[in-house]
């Protein structure tokens, strides 16, 4: 993901002379190329996420396209508050790129575990929360948050699903439909599709159809979509590499709850157990805190079979 984004936004500078990447002193390797073919429009403003964003948020309010750059949570936990006094209250259009969503850097501990960013940040007032779960979708959010007024969050993951390229357009707060099915909706975020989309398929192969749904935008969310969800199919599943407290799930079943939507079964997995305090991998991670496609076949099968009776 953080490649592709990467890639995308070296096209949109070549078009755009007023977009700016300024990096926490990260990704080198990735950004040389950006940085060589646009100097001007490249700062390295070293280990200070806090200056990086006001630095940000300064070249926001003078009509600068920005996007911020580091690892997990360090772009929004270190500079939470620049981010809500200076960039957010202005209301000025810098998109913080968050790379490592989840469990990604999972080897490095919890310190680099981003399982509460998707809440915080949707907590936060004119803050667009989106999290790709394939890499059509990190491009196009990154071109739709890039032409959007007001602070975007882009959560990229070290994984990501691999689906074919869609014939369709990408809009920020619309949800994108990957399977269809009755029995059952699975809505997910970010790179644990891949994980989500196996257990569909895996579901399928017991005679059962599940409605996929990639909620990329977390904020502004698709009502209508979870509306459907819950009057044309038997049920909900959220996913989501975070905390289940007020990310994908809780803005969900908020939906649901003020919408007075009939959903008769509803579940959401995600991290339940605190800190995400194990070390290894994010396939290893996943597993341990159930939420790997064999957790994802076995709650979805177990909501189904809940339903029917």
């Amino acid at each position: 993901m953080r490649d592709c984004f990467i890639a995308t936004l070296t096209e949109l500078a070549g078009k755009d002379p007023r977009l700016m990447l300024i990096t926490g002193d990260l990704g080198f390797g990735v950004l040389d190329k950006f940085e060589k073919k646009f100097p001007k429009q490249y700062l390295n403003a070293g280990v200070a996420e806090q200056n990086m964003t006001g630095i940000a948020s300064g070249l926001g309010l003078e009509g600068w396209t920005v996007f911020t750059y580091s690892i997990a949570n360090f772009p929004i936990l270190r500079c939470l508050e620049q981010i809500r006094n200076d960039a957010a209250y202005h209301d000025v259009n810098v998109n913080i790129a968050s790379i490592g969503g989840g469990f990604s850097y999972g080897a490095l501990g919890f310190s680099h575990h981003a399982t509460e960013d998707l809440a915080i940040m949707r907590a936060l007032p004119n803050v667009c929360v989106v999290a790709p779960s394939d890499l059509w979708e990190v491009s196009e959010a990154t071109k739709a948050l890039a032409s959007s007024h007001g602070v975007g969050y882009l959560r990229l993951d070290k994984s990501h699903a691999k689906t074919d390229t869609p014939n369709e357009k990408f809009i920020l707060g619309k949800a994108r439909k990957l399977r269809e099915g009755n029995h059952l909706t699975l809505i997910c975020c970010g790179g644990i599709m891949e994980e989500t989309l196996v257990a569909a398929d895996q579901i399928k192969k017991d005679g059962f159809n599940c409605r996929v749904l990639s909620m990329h935008t977390i904020k502004p969310i698709d009502e209508e979509a979870i509306r459907s969800a819950c009057h044309e199919t038997g049920g909900i599943l959220t996913i989501e590499e975070h905390s289940i407290v007020g990310g994908l799930g809780s803005s969900v079943s908020e939906v649901i709850l003020e919408g007075g939507f009939d959903c008769s079964v509803f579940y959401r997995i995600g991290l339940r157990k605190g800190f995400s305090t194990i070390v290894g991998s994010q396939k290893h991670l996943r597993k341990v805190y159930e939420m790997d496609a064999d957790a994802i076949y076995k709650q979805a099968l177990s909501l189904i079979k809940k339903k029917g009776t």
